[in-house]
């Protein structure tokens, strides 16, 4: 199975362009007024109406108000929503997008659990857990801690770079990857360089 890749907090029309050329399946936007790598509607259109067919938009939101999410949907293209706060199963539905959970891997969360709660998500996204932090730490977690069964069905997160990527998809054998921090030269500008390394550590390990 082909690994498949996220580059989130894209910024730029030009970054995005050079992640989907790269092969980079997913782009991220982050509609999280705190972030560094936050974009308003404005920067998101001039984005997503650049990219070539098949690269799917991500729209992260952070225990956003209904209206918001909804307010952003109909003004800008996002196919699919990633949800990284406190979100419970009902505020995550209903947009008439399939969406993601982000998990924060804190001490004993159960996995299983956390599927059985958000069954109608298309899948869990797993990141390194950092008290006050919904994500972006540049932190790697305990791959080990994923179970086997779920691994084939999770998007692993937290701390991926260039120089650990091949050694993360071997490991785990996620669905996917998402990357933001570990592919920038400064926060929300990416590295073409470290984008290309990326992509071709993922190939790697897939060969293996």
């Amino acid at each position: 199975m082909r690994t498949r890749v996220k580059i989130c907090g894209i910024t730029r029309p030009e970054d995005a362009k050079v992640a989907a050329l790269s092969g980079a399946d997913a782009i991220g936007l982050v509609f999280y007024p705190d972030s560094p790598r936050a974009v308003t509607l404005a920067q998101a259109e001039a984005i997503v109406i650049g990219l070539p067919p098949f690269v799917t938009v991500v729209g992260l939101f952070v225990n956003a108000a209904r209206e918001n999410i909804e307010r952003i949907l109909s003004n800008t293209r996002v196919d699919l929503l990633q949800f990284h706060g406190d979100e419970k199963p009902v505020d995550c539905s209903g947009f008439g997008r399939p969406y993601i959970k982000a998990v924060r891997m804190r001490d004993q969360v159960d996995l299983f659990q956390v599927r059985e709660s958000y069954h109608q998500a298309s899948g869990l996204l797993l990141d390194t857990y950092r008290k006050g932090v919904p994500g972006g730490t540049g932190e790697i977690f305990d791959w080990d801690r994923i179970p086997s069964e779920l691994a084939n069905s999770v998007v692993l997160a937290g701390g991926l770079t260039p120089d650990n990527i091949e050694q993360a998809v071997r490991r785990v054998r996620p669905f996917g990857v998402d990357v933001s921090g570990g592919v920038e030269r400064e926060k929300g500008i990416k590295d073409i360089g470290k984008i290309a390394a990326l992509m071709r550590g993922v190939r790697r390990a897939d060969q293996q």
